[in-house]
């Protein structure tokens, strides 16, 4: 049986403390998205707003609040070491290119991990006001509805989904992969988000989601909700995913299967 999530200082939940910073930061996100932002750039492709962080201060001080002995790796601010097994993992803005071009596809992550294994998280997309929630064996929820992964049979009936990142090579494999599948699939997106993708991929809206490049703070609510909604987690070379995995093919244990023997030896399974 999992644990039982910690209590903080004030006696709360810390799924409840959670779901009160992704609230709290979707409604930054929400209030200032038709608004001007201060963008910079952290790659050619890469940017940070004024958004992200103002909503990553919003969330860390709502987690650092109740649990001051937790660890913190989130992508706008330099790593909290804490004296508990415990670590909050964040991202304030996933998708923050859709936001800066006022495309309203966009979300708050937030995880709680133990010993760097993720033990419940959560995915918010602030527009639509879905929250896809999930604890380590206790299921997979939108909005208090349970989500279970696709249950489509094979790949050639499959919508996959993927983003491209920031690394280019890899994203130009990709692209090549998605190519030599053509027409064996039923249809693509590119969703601008990984963490909605991942989240699409728990909730059965899309059949397959994979990524090449990810960083700890895109997929660590992605885990437990695929997890727990029954898919399987794989990276790039079939191994099982974790919090510091790069890469990820997430859906049905029956497709990624399928699609791992079909992208055998591609490029983008093999390079790098």
């Amino acid at each position: 049986m999992p644990d039982e999530l910690p209590i903080s200082k004030n006696g709360r939940d810390a799924m409840d403390v959670a779901l009160e910073a992704a609230r709290a930061a979707g409604a930054i996100l929400r209030d200032r998205f038709h608004s001007e932002h201060e963008v910079h750039f952290k790659g050619r492709s890469d940017i940070v707003t004024d958004v992200d962080l103002a909503a990553e201060k919003t969330i860390l001080d709502l987690l650092i609040g109740e649990f001051p002995e937790f660890s913190v790796l989130a992508e706008e601010s330099k790593p909290v070491d804490g004296d508990s097994p415990y670590k909050w993992v964040v991202d304030p803005l996933d998708g923050t290119r859709n936001y800066a071009h006022g495309i309203p596809h966009f979300c708050t992550i937030i995880a709680l991990a133990k010993d760097d294994h993720i033990v419940a998280g959560l995915t918010y997309d602030p527009v639509r006001e879905e929250m896809f929630t999930a604890i380590e064996g206790q299921g997979a929820f939108l909005n208090g509805t349970q989500i279970h992964a696709s249950e489509t049979p094979e790949l050639s009936r499959s919508l996959l989904c993927c983003d491209l990142g920031y690394v280019d090579e890899k994203a130009g494999f990709a692209l090549d992969l998605i190519r030599s599948l053509w027409p064996g699939m039923y249809s693509v997106r590119f969703m601008g988000s990984s963490g909605l993708g991942l989240a699409y991929a728990a909730a059965g809206r899309v059949d397959l989601y994979f990524h090449h490049s990810l960083m700890p703070w895109d997929l660590a609510a992605g885990l437990v909700l695929a997890q727990e909604a029954g898919a399987k987690v794989v990276d790039r070379q079939g191994k099982e995913g974790a919090l510091f995995t790069p890469s990820v093919i997430v859906s049905s244990p029956l497709l990624v299967e399928e699609f791992l023997k079909t992208t055998d030896g591609h490029p983008w399974r093999t390079v790098g």
